[in-house]
């Protein structure tokens, strides 16, 4: 799967530098990889800065500035990545503006890959709402078993 994506990365950063230099010529391509990453640098620094700030003041309700900050960071990194595609979309991320727009679809995007990796467990029976009854009880050695107080399905070795 990494390797998948880091080809598909590959492909499409080679496809538009090809285009470019197609379309534009070597030196005018050169020259815009050149502007990319300064800019994107500047703004990458700019931003990290600023929502640093925002952090530290956002103690009482951080959801959003925490959000703003990951996708700050990650659009740094874009930046930082080599190529026309990742330094575009790390600035869309970096970008006031555009942040606003790229945050649902970047919370949607990690909630699927959170449900998808994640299972659910239910330890109750079915058709039954709660866990039950809870019975407390003592585990007594014998013939070499363990004993111990059982808590909550937790069995403690008494030594």
């Amino acid at each position: 799967m990494v390797m998948r994506t880091f080809l598909l990365y590959a492909l499409v950063e080679l496809a538009v530098l090809a285009a470019l230099t197609w379309s534009l010529g070597i030196g005018w391509t050169l020259l815009i990889l050149l502007a990319t990453s300064v800019v994107g640098v500047a703004l990458a620094g700019s931003q990290v800065k600023r929502q640093i700030l925002r952090l530290q003041q956002a103690r009482t309700n951080p959801e959003g500035a925490v959000a703003d900050g990951m996708l700050v960071a990650l659009g740094t990194v874009l930046v930082f990545i080599p190529g026309l595609v990742s330094t575009a979309a790390g600035a869309l991320m970096l970008l006031p503006p555009t942040r606003s727009v790229v945050r649902p679809l970047a919370a949607m995007v990690l909630t699927r890959g959170i449900a998808r990796r994640v299972t659910i467990v239910n330890l109750t029976a079915p058709g039954q709402p709660g866990r039950g009854d809870y019975i407390d009880g003592e585990i007594v050695e014998q013939d070499g078993y363990v004993s111990g107080r059982v808590h909550d399905a937790n069995i403690v070795r008494r030594y």
